[in-house]
C-alpha cells in the first residue's frame, strides 16, 4: 500500500522522528551542494587567473610593471606570491636591476613565500570541512533514523499482535528511507571533498614551482649586479 501511493505517500506516512531526521539530512545535502557549486566556480576562476598571470610573467621584461598588473589578479595564488615578494624589495626598483644590498635575505623570502602559500591553501580550503563533516556524519544520522524506525515498527507489530509481511514491510521500508537519504547526502560530499583536495595540492605544487623559479631569478640577477658593481 505504501509503495503504491508513491514517494509523496511515503513521506506523508513518516513519523515525527523520521521526518525530523530526513529534514536534517535534507539541510546537510542542500548546504553541501551549495558549497560544491560555489567551490567549483571559485577554483575555476582562481585557475584561470593563475594561468593568465603566469603567461604574463613569462612574457614580462619589467617586473615592476608586472607588479602593477599583478594586483588585478586577486584570485591568483602565484600573483599573490609575486606581489608579496616584490613589495618587500625596493619600491623604486626596475625589473631585476636592484642593488644586492636592498634585496632581502633568501631565507626571509622563502619564509614569506611559505606564509603566502599557506594563506592561499587556507582560502581554498574554506568550507571544505563542512563537506568532510557531511560525509562523515550523515550516514550515521541516516542509520540512527533507520534504527529508530525499526524500533517503532516492532512496537507497532507488538500492538497489532501479528508479524505478517503486510504488518512488517511498511515500518521497515520507512526506516530504510533514512539510511538511503544519509548515503545520498554523504556520497557527493565525500567525492567533492577529495576532488577539491586534489585541486588544492595541484595549486600548491604549481605555486611552489613558480616561487622557486622566481626567487632563483632574483638571486641570479642580484649576483650579476654584484659582479658588475
Amino acid at each position: 500500500m505504501m509503495f503504491q501511493s508513491g514517494p509523496a505517500g511515503l513521506l506523508g506516512a513518516l513519523g515525527a522522528v523520521s521526518s525530523s531526521i530526513l529534514l536534517i539530512l535534507f539541510l546537510f545535502s542542500v548546504v553541501s551542494w551549495a558549497i560544491i557549486i560555489y567551490k567549483w566556480r571559485a577554483f575555476r576562476a582562481s585557475d584561470e587567473e593563475d594561468r593568465q598571470f603566469l603567461n604574463m610573467y613569462a612574457r614580462a621584461q619589467d617586473r615592476d610593471d608586472l607588479r602593477r598588473h599583478a594586483r588585478r589578479y586577486t584570485l591568483s595564488p602565484s600573483a599573490a606570491v609575486f606581489t608579496a615578494v616584490m613589495d618587500r624589495m625596493a619600491p623604486d626598483s626596475e625589473g631585476f636591476g636592484v642593488e644586492e644590498s636592498i634585496i632581502p635575505d633568501r631565507r626571509y623570502l622563502d619564509q614569506v613565500v611559505a606564509h603566502i602559500v599557506q594563506d592561499q591553501i587556507s582560502k581554498h580550503e574554506s568550507y571544505l570541512p563542512f563537506l568532510a563533516t557531511t560525509g562523515n556524519i550523515t550516514p550515521f544520522i541516516g542509520l540512527l533514523g533507520t534504527v529508530l524506525g525499526i524500533i517503532d515498527a516492532f512496537r507497532q507489530i507488538g500492538k497489532q499482535g501479528t508479524a505478517s509481511i503486510a504488518a512488517v514491510a511498511p515500518g521497515v521500508s520507512e526506516a530504510l528511507v533514512a539510511t538511503a537519504c544519509g548515503l545520498f547526502a554523504a556520497i557527493p560530499a565525500v567525492i567533492a571533498y577529495n576532488y577539491y583536495l586534489s585541486r588544492i595540492r595541484k595549486m600548491s605544487f604549481r605555486v611552489e614551482a613558480f616561487s622557486i623559479e622566481f626567487l632563483n631569478g632574483i638571486q641570479a640577477k642580484a649576483k650579476q649586479v654584484g659582479v658588475r658593481g
